[in-house]
């Protein structure tokens, strides 16, 4: 039988944070866990912005309880203050849903001088989980990190791009992305492998959205003007790609479903991974190289200043 919403279990009680909720799939993974009964912590950068997404949520969840954290991946100084803000606020964390991210930018950097998309996508959400870990794992938490279908375009991942200085190689958006992408996913796996060698009781699970039509494709290249070819390749996504509420689908089932232990990857089962129901999908051989995982893990380490207190 294909995974459904309905297949979510009851969640009262049960505390969901989620990053980058002010559109897209964030929203709707939001929305699908505020139908079932969880308490919300989300994050955004944009005040106006989240204010009016918690508007919709409690416009279509008249009982969601939603909670709003200011939280800018882009800057690891603020990636502590916002993990330090919740672990300080809430006794418990049950789902941690790391979904924000930015796509094809033009070569820029964040405030901490790293390449924009490495830095949002991956070392922001490593410094943001570091800080909230303590508190994941007295809670036995599910981690779920969003990755990509992109990943399968990155043979590798240089690590030179987690140092302010960069890689010497030319930059291409792309590129970029795809290794911020399997930078995720190896982040989910090492994650789990660590989660389960140390006795903490946390799953980490990773999941992907298949093709969704969601605002990334237009806000990311256009950081620093308007990108008529990011506008393009916004119109096209919205005729072709899935809606961004089906998209939502492999994080919801990752976020929830009972069965997943820690160390899986959902994504949509339909065609190349692109659209459809989710389930259990298969990721490239180097997503399982367990030595390089080991040394993202300890360049990412170096590159926030912060340690997991496994």
């Amino acid at each position: 039988m294909a995974w459904r919403t309905n297949d979510i279990p009851d969640l009262t009680g049960r505390r969901a944070v989620v990053t980058g909720v002010t559109g897209g799939l964030g929203l709707h993974t939001a929305l699908g866990l505020a139908r079932k009964g969880a308490d919300l912590v989300v994050t955004a950068r944009d005040a106006r912005k989240a204010s009016d997404t918690v508007d919709r949520i409690r416009n279509e969840v008249p009982s969601a309880s939603v909670d709003v954290v200011s939280l800018d991946l882009a800057d690891l100084a603020d990636a502590r203050r916002a993990a330090s803000e919740v672990s300080s606020t809430y006794d418990r964390i049950d789902i941690l849903v790391n979904n924000a991210g930015i796509m094809l930018t033009p070569d820029s950097r964040t405030a901490d001088g790293f390449e924009l998309q490495m830095g949002t996508n991956h070392i922001g959400h490593f410094a943001w989980t570091a800080g909230l870990w303590p508190l994941l794992d007295a809670s036995a938490a599910r981690v779920v990190t969003v990755s990509s279908i992109a990943h399968t375009s990155a043979g590798s991942i240089d690590l030179s791009t987690l140092t302010p200085q960069g890689s010497a190689r030319r930059y291409k958006s792309w590129r970029s992305y795809g290794e911020s992408k399997l930078a995720n996913l190896m982040f989910a796996l090492e994650l789990d492998r660590r989660a389960k060698a140390s006795g903490s009781p946390v799953v980490s699970v990773a999941a992907h959205p298949g093709y969704a039509s969601t605002n990334l494709t237009k806000t990311g290249p256009s950081v620093g003007g308007l990108s008529l070819p990011g506008v393009g390749m916004h119109q096209i996504t919205k005729i072709i790609g899935q809606p961004a509420s089906h998209g939502a689908w492999p994080l919801l089932m990752a976020a929830t479903d009972p069965s997943l232990t820690g160390g899986e990857y959902v994504g949509p089962a339909g065609f190349n991974g692109m659209r459809g129901r989710p389930k259990l999908v298969g990721m490239t051989k180097v997503a399982r190289d367990e030595e390089l995982a080991d040394d993202l893990w300890e360049a990412s380490e170096a590159a926030t200043g912060v340690t997991f207190a496994m």
